[in-house]
């Protein structure tokens, strides 16, 4: 088969559990890659090769490359930009594609700066136009412009994309796995004793079902509601910024201009009166459900549906029902 353009897609994981995100950014790269006559190469780096393969084949990989070595086995920066600028030194790749996740974003922009290549982040299309280059969609201005980039110069070019917008169902396909041990510095051993274990909570910008709450939960002791629908549902707990401001949960689950931008299937809108600042990091959700005791308020604008009534009573019975209806 010709090959006219190679795309690297760099797989995220968690505790040896492959993040959806990963998929759908292989999902990405083949639409691509089969409209430029191109070859996805998936990179897994990790401590052994324990991760399926064949799960990465068919959403898209052409070649999947386990790179191993014991200080992969959690996610450090260093680790892993020293091991894909060893493989980019080897091989020449056209685009290498990241989920936008902090991991994803954090690491593009490291290859970036050392690569000194062009990056645009957070994207949310991808099309080929009519010179055979491939242009990305971004949101600008807080979500209210998109703005459409076309790469030039040094490659390979560099693109995050935004969890929950490029799922596609798997494909019977065949491919290959090539497995290496990466070589690291010395000081990648250093490193990794500085990790601070963290929790496996999961991350409110690859969730599919986001329940969050305003200043209406009266309390940060409230929150137990929401996180308790959370779980039924599968979920994840977010936050508005006067609850972060007041210390009530913590940055990462910050909704929000100045926090995190969200996409997923189902957003929970709880005791939030909708500021344009929260709008800007959750408008793009694609079902809206708002509860809040005032009627006139701005995030019943944006919802698609709205519940008018105390949401400390409200969350607890829609918790109740959704445990009836799932046989929780």
């Amino acid at each position: 088969m010709s090959v006219d353009c190679v795309l690297g897609v760099v797989i995220e994981h968690d505790q040896d559990e492959t993040k959806p995100v990963s998929l759908e950014v292989l999902n990405a790269a083949r639409k691509l890659a089969d409209q430029i006559s191109g070859k996805v190469v998936a990179f897994c780096l990790s401590q052994s090769a324990n991760l399926d393969a064949d799960l990465f084949i068919q959403h898209g990989a052409d070649e999947v490359h386990f790179l191993t070595h014991p200080d992969l086995k959690q996610y450090i920066h260093e680790n892993y930009a020293f091991a894909l600028l060893c493989q980019f030194e080897k091989s020449s790749f056209d685009y290498l594609l990241l989920p936008a996740t902090n991991n994803g974003k954090e690491l593009s922009a490291v290859l970036s700066a050392q690569l000194g290549v062009g990056v645009a982040t957070d994207c949310i299309a991808l099309s080929v136009n009519k010179e055979g280059y491939v242009e990305a969609v971004r949101p600008v201005s807080s979500g209210k412009a998109h703005s459409t980039v076309c790469f030039s110069g040094k490659k390979p070019h560099i693109l995050s994309l935004r969890p929950n917008i490029f799922r596609s169902p798997p494909l019977s396909r065949q491919g290959e796995t090539i497995e290496e041990e990466a070589h690291l510095p010395e000081l990648s051993q250093k490193v990794q004793d500085l990790v601070i274990q963290v929790g496996s909570q999961l991350d409110i910008t690859e969730a599919r079902i986001v329940v969050s709450g305003g200043l209406g939960m009266q309390g940060p002791e409230n929150f137990k509601l929401l996180e308790e629908l959370a779980e039924v549902l599968g979920g994840a707990v977010g936050a508005s910024r006067p609850v972060v401001d007041n210390r009530w949960r913590d940055y990462s689950n910050q909704v929000g201009q100045t926090g995190r931008t969200v996409s997923p299937d189902l957003y929970f809108a709880c005791g939030i009166s909708g500021a344009v600042q929260h709008l800007a990091g959750m408008s793009s959700s694609g079902c809206i459900v708002a509860i809040n005791s005032d009627p006139n308020a701005a995030i019943f604008s944006v919802a698609d549906y709205g519940i008018v009534g105390d949401v400390i009573q409200v969350v607890p019975s829609l918790t109740r029902e959704f445990k009836k209806i799932l046989a929780f």
